[in-house]
């Protein structure tokens, strides 16, 4: 009794309660009900997936009973119950609960009435195709490892995942104090949202939420509301209202039916039918007649018949209130990160993927390259042994066992221990002339591949691109489009739905103040004419730029610092003919002694579109165009700029144009934009045209846009010059005389590439705005002076020019 007594142990019943019970919870919340925000998986679903790849079960091999994989699981890695791992298998083999569903499965494995799954023992499964991108590069040594419940096997504590799967297929659990639910996703959208981040350093989450439209749930659906999704995006929590696709068909007679074909995801159907019986017997929906199931292999089909003479609007409505026809879903993102529960917006949860797959790759560069180099070695040594193949042959035969045969072609050849037992190891082939080429090829193959290894190891950007590459691969290969849709509330207007798309002038002022016109404020009049009033601006001030353009257009702001902002047509103020406009710095954030110098329309972010800048001092730069394609406060970078110079023009282009600059001393230069290759949005860009001394580049054209080379000087004068006499030139030369320019004359101030319908308009430092059809002006050679275009007052000048590119109706004077 002595003895017992000594083995008691004396504690307080709540520290011993709190402490089991703590541990309890983290068990469950590390070890159960939590994914990792790596892969997506709790470890049952780890566990499935990495057993069935262990019993090879690809998909080209065939199918597996699912006894025999839940027993792999139970004994191997989860001992938990036999009917956790299989309801969990079950689940990533239904297309009604997985969206891109991770085991291929044969047999009844259930229904989205609610019927269960056949007995493991009548099931078969396999893996499926995007499974096996879970586990790519598994085998070298991606990840780590941990010891199994009875630390006799080793199981990955995390899979590779080369796609992002916590948000692809999301998640839900229930853990100790806290729960998961994250949506499914389009496999697309996320992966390009992940590649956005990765050629975009500065994206930020606002960027991401463009590109991922919302939740895409299997059985798809519609998402009322857009701003409760970005909510959630932003904060990790929120709840999206999900709403039955139904279709109100006449079915003869004058009755209408209500036709559902999809039902908001986690809905059991049977249960939302025998639930809406219920409402039409407790008479909380009047007007239906007839509810029933017409559901097949090609989809859901439930047929609600109404009523001669009801309102189908109005039941419906009914429906979408009192029955699971319209459910809300929670979004609460937590993961483990770290092996601790966070909660994680959209843009933390891809921050952590990718960071997990830069390890990912960098492992497996590290271990490629581990390997290329062993064989290179032993390949090395077994060069050296053909080329003193007699001697080596000597030393063998000579030795009295294979140990005094090693230790003599170590010392004799200085190989290493490892070369001299591949030497020894040597099939007799291996001395043909044939053999000896294959070794010296592949030893060449090798040392290619070792250093394309070792850069990659050493450059982050290339890792990075690699990552990418591979993700647009799995993108290509497995995405689909999106099942959900998703719908304005009731109560959220896109305010461009209600902006009537038409065509308006933009004007901006020297001194920064802009404003929207309609195109038929200004007249078309004959050459030589005194114009209109732009205007009304402060005396000292002049309108710079004027273009023409649709209200949904967005306009791209380039500043003389290499920034570009964005904002659409119909957000610029519009204000009478002659009203000053408002002050750009009103509606843009710029910085002190920034200012506007180049503005384009741009309808849309096509992948197969560049923007080309020029700047002042001659430099050029293309960037592809979907790199624009995102917004910040402060301004995205467009072009890294040297002292002293600006950002002048910039040109939407295709990548096969040809380019014309012009400068304000009449030297003009035409070369391909093939000359000039893509570039990052920071670069600075490459030499356009030698400038000679005080001079400048005053703009940039594009040759396809027109046919003749128009350009007018500081007093008026102008001219236009056929293309043929620009003969295509090398990029960064002297460039070519394009003008004669006299006292008379003054400088250069604009160019632009015309056509014989085109217009232009032209702009004094009065504000006096003249607007001329091209065919009006006459076409001269290009050491010439022109004729008159504008008069020009005392004290005046012209302080540029505009060509509005296409026709419109012009307004009767």
């Amino acid at each position: 009794m002595e003895e017992k007594k000594q083995n008691i142990i004396q504690v307080d019943i709540a520290s011993e309660m709190k402490k089991s019970y703590i541990d309890y919870a983290m068990s469950v919340i590390v070890g159960r009900a939590l994914p990792d925000v790596r892969d997506g998986l709790k470890p049952v679903h780890r566990r499935i997936l990495y057993a069935m790849n262990e019993l090879g079960l690809a998909p080209e091999k065939p199918h597996r009973k699912s006894a025999r994989i839940v027993g792999d699981v139970l004994g191997k890695y989860h001992p938990h119950g036999d009917t956790a791992v299989y309801d969990a298998m079950v689940r990533l083999a239904q297309e009604f609960s997985t969206r891109y569903m991770l085991v291929n499965g044969h047999g009844n494995f259930g229904s989205i009435d609610g019927d269960s799954a056949a007995a493991m023992r009548y099931t078969e499964a396999k893996l499926t195709k995007l499974s096996v991108e879970m586990l790519r590069d598994i085998d070298k040594e991606t990840i780590d490892y941990t010891l199994n419940f009875d630390e006799t096997l080793k199981e990955p504590a995390v899979l590779p995942s080369r796609y992002p799967n916590l948000l692809v297929n999301g998640s839900t659990g229930i853990a100790v104090g806290m729960a998961t639910s994250i949506p499914p996703h389009n496999l697309g959208e996320i992966i390009d949202a992940a590649v956005k981040m990765i050629d975009d350093p500065d994206t930020e989450m606002e960027d991401i939420i463009k590109v991922v439209k919302g939740p895409d749930f299997p059985t798809g659906a519609i998402i009322m509301g857009k701003e409760s999704i970005k909510e959630a995006y932003r904060t990790g929590r929120g709840k999206v209202t999900v709403r039955s696709n139904v279709e109100i068909v006449d079915i003869g007679k004058g009755k209408q039916a209500l036709i559902v074909s999809e039902i908001p995801y986690q809905v059991n159907k049977s249960k939302l039918i025998e639930g809406i019986a219920n409402l039409v017997r407790n008479k909380k929906v009047e007007g239906i007649t007839d509810l029933r199931d017409e559901s097949d292999r090609n989809g859901i089909r439930v047929v609600i018949e109404l009523k001669k003479d009801t309102n189908a609007n109005v039941v419906l409505n009914k429906l979408y209130k009192h029955s699971q026809l319209q459910t809300t879903f929670s979004i609460i993102m937590i993961a483990l990160v770290d092996g601790q529960p966070k909660v994680l917006n959209l843009y933390e949860i891809l921050n952590h993927y990718l960071a997990h797959q830069k390890e990912v790759v960098t492992r497996r560069t590290q271990y490629d390259l581990n390997k290329a180099e062993a064989r290179a070695h032993i390949l090395e040594g077994l060069k050296i042994a053909l080329d003193n193949i007699d001697a080596i042959i000597k030393l063998i035969r000579g030795s009295k066992n294979v140990a005094e045969a090693k230790k003599g072609l170590m010392e004799n050849f200085k190989l290493t221990e490892i070369q001299a037992g591949a030497i020894l190891d040597m099939r007799l082939q291996k001395l043909t002339g044939l053999e000896r080429e294959k070794i010296d090829s592949e030893y060449e193959e090798l040392i290619m591949t070792i250093n394309r290894l070792r850069e990659i190891l050493a450059n982050e950007r290339l890792l990075m691109n690699i990552i990418k590459d591979e993700l647009l691969e799995i993108k290509e290969k497995y995405s689909d489009k999106r099942r959900t849709k998703i719908a304005a509330r009731e109560d959220e207007i896109d305010i461009e739905d209600l902006i009537d798309e038409e065509e308006v002038f933009i004007t901006l002022t020297h001194m920064g103040y802009i404003k929207r016109v309609p195109a038929t404020t200004y007249k078309s009049q004959k050459r030589g004419g005194k114009g209109i009033a732009g205007l009304s601006t402060r005396e000292e001030d002049f309108v710079e730029t004027i273009f023409i353009t649709s209200t949904h257009n967005y306009l791209m702001f380039f500043t003389n610092f290499g920034k570009v902002h964005r904002m659409k047509a119909y957000e610029i103020p519009e204000a009478r003919r002659q009203a000053k406009g408002t002050n750009i710095v009103n509606l843009l954030y710029l910085e002190p002694n920034e200012k506007i110098t180049a503005v384009i329309p741009i309808k849309e972010f096509t992948e197969d579109g560049y923007l080309v800048m020029a700047t002042k001092n001659g430099m050029i730069k293309k960037c592809d165009l979907p790199q624009f394609n995102t917004s910040r406060k402060s301004g995205l970078i467009a072009i890294s700029l040297k002292d002293e110079d600006e950002l002048i023009s910039v040109k939407l282009t295709d990548g096969t144009k040809e380019l014309i600059l012009a400068t304000s001393g009449a030297m003009s230069i035409r070369f391909s934009e093939k000359d000039v290759r893509s570039m990052g949005r920071s670069a600075m860009g490459v030499k356009a045209i030698n400038l000679n001394e005080n001079d400048h580049v005053i703009d940039m054209g594009l040759a396809d846009e027109g046919t003749d080379l128009l350009v007018v000087s500081e007093n008026g004068f102008g001219k236009r010059t056929s293309l043929d006499e620009y003969r295509i030139q090398t990029r960064g030369g002297k460039g070519i005389k394009t003008y004669n320019i006299s006292k008379k004359t003054g400088k250069l101030v604009g160019a632009k590439i015309v056509g014989e319908d085109s217009e232009i308009m032209i702009i004094n430092t009065s504000s006096i705005v003249i607007r001329l059809e091209v065919k009006d002006i006459s076409r001269f050679g290009r050491s010439t002076r022109g004729v008159k275009l504008m008069r020009i007052g005392e004290d005046n000048t012209v302080a540029s020019i505009a060509k509005i590119s296409h026709q419109i109706e012009k307004e009767e004077e």
